[in-house]
C-alpha cells in the first residue's frame, strides 16, 4: 500500500504542475505532449484523478504510521 501512495503523490503532484501551467500560461503539457483529448491524453487525466482519489481516501493511513504525541 505503501508504494501506491507514493505513485499516487507522485501523479498527483505531476498533475498539480499540469494544472498550474494552465492557469498561470494557459499550457496544457499532456495535451501538447500526447494530442488534444487523444485516448493516452484521457488516460493521463483518468490516472491522476484516481490517483488523487485515493490519497483522498487513504489520508487517514498517514497517522498510523507516525506518532506525533
Amino acid at each position: 500500500m505503501r508504494i501506491l501512495r507514493i505513485i499516487a503523490y507522485i501523479l498527483v503532484i505531476i498533475g498539480a504542475i499540469n494544472w498550474g501551467l494552465v492557469g498561470f500560461f494557459n499550457f496544457d503539457l499532456v495535451a501538447a505532449i500526447f494530442g488534444e483529448m487523444t485516448f493516452m491524453t484521457r488516460l493521463i487525466y483518468d490516472i491522476v484523478g484516481i490517483s488523487a482519489l485515493i490519497l483522498l481516501f487513504t489520508y487517514r493511513d498517514i497517522y498510523e504510521y507516525h506518532d506525533y504525541n
